[in-house]
């Protein structure tokens, strides 16, 4: 009698692949129930599944294994979803965001590399390494455009983004190369993971640090105005966004400038001016699209809703004027604000020219999520 193959005792479906037994097939006489076998791709064997239409249309069904994966694949949705909601951000300080961007990202593969030494822990160790890199991807493609609009000189943007493509990709092939050596080699272990990962992390987030401290913007925020009007009161020059490039901190970047009169933008009016006073100082700037209010340690300043960056250069001149004033003067003087806002006004129509000279988009300021009024 001939031998019996053993794999043909397997239920095969019209394609000859194996399909998963059905429930009376996976009884035994002793009344119990096997868990059927998944399904193996006849080419790329068990390590690769078929597209889960394929694996649908075979009959498998959801299982605990399939769950883990959609919940940690869907935590990187959630990340891209929070950082969305912090592009004005983004807008004002680009080249921060895009420093962190990578951090967050190279932190994400270092969790996911890290998953397999804690399985208990897969889901809640993978799950967050996606969740940070999901954000990593919205703030490295959200803060591309302004830093990109920055070397567009003739309205050659599409150009920029193009060359900047190519490069990207010719380095995601040399980085695929170097990785498939590195896996192979010294990165075969977990040990040599975890020696080898950290140190090209460091490499690559200084890399694109210096990089960044590189790449000029010209565009108003609140640290390039206070380094414009800190400048320009100390010197009188107009810095260009050249000479601010690697001023600029990227850590920090909420720091206030005492030459530029200590100002902090973007707080409530409810919280800098009380109501008794506020009419007082609308009478002041009876023109303006801004609000100055001194504190103890700061200057605050109020934009309104549709305040420019000119309107936002105007205010930061009074506030620094003002403050060197008091300075002059011992204390702070009641009639210090009025003289620095008729000094402002001599200076600021010449001011404003050699600044768009040198090449500063003055049309708009990007203070973040800053709060602004409505008169």
């Amino acid at each position: 009698m001939p031998k019996r193959n053993p794999s043909s005792s397997q239920p095969q479906n019209r394609c000859g692949w194996k399909r998963p037994p059905t429930p009376s097939e996976c009884a035994k006489p002793s009344g119990e129930i096997r868990s059927p076998t998944p399904p193996t791709h006849p080419v790329f064997g068990s390590h690769h599944s078929p597209p889960k239409s394929l694996l649908f249309a075979a009959g498998l069904r959801p299982t605990p294994a399939q769950a883990t994966a959609v919940l940690k694949d869907g935590m990187q949705h959630v990340g891209k979803l929070i950082c969305s909601n912090l592009g004005a951000r983004m807008d004002s300080e680009p080249k921060s965001w895009r420093i962190l961007a990578d951090v967050l990202y190279d932190l994400g593969t270092g969790l996911e590399v890290l998953s397999p030494v804690c399985p208990h822990l897969f889901l809640e160790v993978a799950g967050l390494g996606n969740f940070a890199k999901g954000m990593a991807v919205v703030a490295a493609r959200a803060t591309r455009l302004p830093i990109y609009s920055s070397f567009a000189k003739e309205g050659n943007l599409s150009d920029l983004f193009a060359k900047g493509e190519a490069i990207s990709t010719l380095f995601n092939v040399v980085g695929l190369g170097a990785g498939i050596l590195l896996a192979s080699t010294i990165c075969s272990s977990m040990q040599g993971k975890l020696v080898v990962g950290p140190v090209l992390s460091i490499l690559h987030v200084y890399s694109v640090a210096e990089e960044m401290r590189a790449a000029p913007v010209n565009t108003l925020n609140p640290q390039r105005t206070a380094m414009i009007v800190a400048d320009f009161i100390k010197a009188g020059k107009i810095s260009s966004p050249a000479d601010l490039r690697y001023r600029e901190d990227l850590l920090f970047t909420g720091r206030l400038i005492e030459d530029a009169g200590n100002v902090k933008v973007g707080r409530a009016l409810r919280k800098v001016v009380k109501p008794s006073k506020l009419r007082e100082l609308k009478q002041i700037f009876l023109e303006e699209k801004f609000l100055l209010s001194h504190g103890n340690e700061w200057v605050d300043m109020v934009l309104e809703h549709n305040a420019t960056g000119e309107d936002a250069l105007r205010g930061w001149l009074v506030a620094a004027y003002a403050a060197h004033i008091e300075k002059s003067s011992h204390g702070p003087s009641a009639s210090a604000l009025q003289e620095a806002y008729d000094k402002m006004n001599d200076v600021f129509s010449p001011f404003l020219s050699e600044l768009q000279a040198k090449g500063w988009h003055t049309d708009r300021f990007l203070d973040g999520t800053g709060s602004r009024f409505a008169w």
